[in-house]
């Protein structure tokens, strides 16, 4: 049998082409084409021997070799050669050497040309899921829409366009309901490989953060950089705190933020199906921003120990229940927000506290006066 190359250059020019188009180069595809055709004639000629395809990059012809080392005695005939028989095609062949014959399989070619076509089409979609994964991935920590595909308890699937967002249980907010074929906007979390290398979005409507872009898009203050967002708590589905600050004394960061008759904060409460958002003044000094972290309650006073970041905080009578909030609500959440331990103290029960530390105080001296000395 002749042996001549599988010429192509068809495909040589094709895969310029997608180089140019997709960004794809030639010799990445030219090499995995080859590592292709090489379990391909495996497969196709059922065959046990070491095999190395070459193709050119400019013609596209297609050199498949055999290869075999060269022994003393031959034990496998598909992999090995007698150093005699080697050494009549190159006297200078040794033991070890491999030596490499050009062959040509019969029909090899049509193989080659629907290997490569394939090996072509799954580069292509990689390339394009990279494409994606590199565009979401840069939108991670924005806001997106999409209609809901999928949802139940477990998982809420969203089509996002390009690729599916997924919005995990504990991303979802408990007190709403999911329904195909709804719009929604979420918060991208994170963007991650599936199994199969599909990019998938893993969005988020239950995070902190979720709160802080959509009063972003709302308040052009924000977006501007002079209003600016310190902090934010949040209990999804039914309560956030936000602490904002603009270092402008001419600007009053709370009023900009709900706006006029509360028109900027009611869009992000609408968006969030009714979710109470408290926004107050960030503060430098400790006690002035703990007692606003606690609004609507109002403080009577905070002791204030730095470096253990704990406040003890003096509430009226009538205020303890407002200041803790239902279930501990308000008082978690404006710990959250300060990263302060806060312990919230009625006016009667520090004034019952200080008497019994008073009473404390007696009894010690007393016993120390009982006491005999030693002699």
């Amino acid at each position: 049998m002749k042996k001549e190359a599988i010429d192509n250059k068809e495909l040589i020019l094709a895969l310029e082409e997608l180089e140019k188009e997709k960004g794809i180069k030639k010799e990445y595809l030219l090499e995995s084409i080859e590592t292709a055709l090489v379990t391909a004639y495996k497969r196709n000629f059922d065959s046990l021997e070491n095999v190395k395809v070459q193709m050119d990059q400019k013609t596209g012809a297609t050199h498949i070799y055999s290869l075999k080392e060269v022994v003393k005695r031959v034990m496998d005939q598909e992999t090995q050669i007698n150093l005699k028989e080697a050494q009549k095609i190159n006297p200078d062949f040794k033991e070890g050497d491999i030596v490499e014959t050009e062959i040509v399989p019969r029909d090899f070619g049509r193989i080659a040309a629907q290997t490569a076509k394939q090996v072509i089409i799954q580069k292509l979609r990689e390339a394009e899921r990279e494409i994606v994964y590199t565009e979401f991935n840069d939108r991670k920590g924005e806001i997106v829409s999409g209609l809901i595909q999928k949802a139940d308890r477990s998982i809420v699937v969203m089509d996002l366009g390009k690729l599916e967002g997924v919005m995990p249980a504990k991303e979802q907010i408990p007190t709403e309901n999911y329904h195909v074929n709804d719009k929604i906007k979420g918060y991208v979390l994170d963007v991650e490989k599936g199994a199969k290398g599909a990019p998938q979005v893993i969005v988020s409507r239950s995070h902190p953060d979720f709160v802080r872009k959509l009063l972003e898009f709302e308040i052009p203050e924000i977006y501007e950089g002079v209003i600016e967002i310190k902090s934010v708590s949040r209990d999804p589905g039914y309560r956030s705190k936000v602490a904002v600050y603009s270092p402008d004394p001419n600007i009053d960061p709370v009023g900009s933020c709900v706006g006029q008759k509360g028109v900027r904060i009611q869009n992000v409460i609408n968006e969030l199906n009714g979710e109470k958002i408290d926004v107050i003044e960030w503060n430098e000094d400790p006690s002035i921003y703990i007692a606003s972290s606690l609004l609507p309650a109002k403080i009577l006073a905070a002791d204030i120990k730095e470096e253990e970041k704990f406040a003890q905080v003096i509430v009226p009578d009538d205020q303890l229940s407002l200041a803790i909030g239902k279930s501990g609500q308000n008082a978690r959440l404006a710990a959250r927000l300060t990263n302060w331990k806060i312990d919230i103290k009625s006016e009667t029960q520090f004034r019952q506290m200080l008497m019994e530390g008073q009473n404390e105080e007696v009894i010690e001296e007393a016993e120390e006066q009982e006491t005999p000395n030693e002699t």
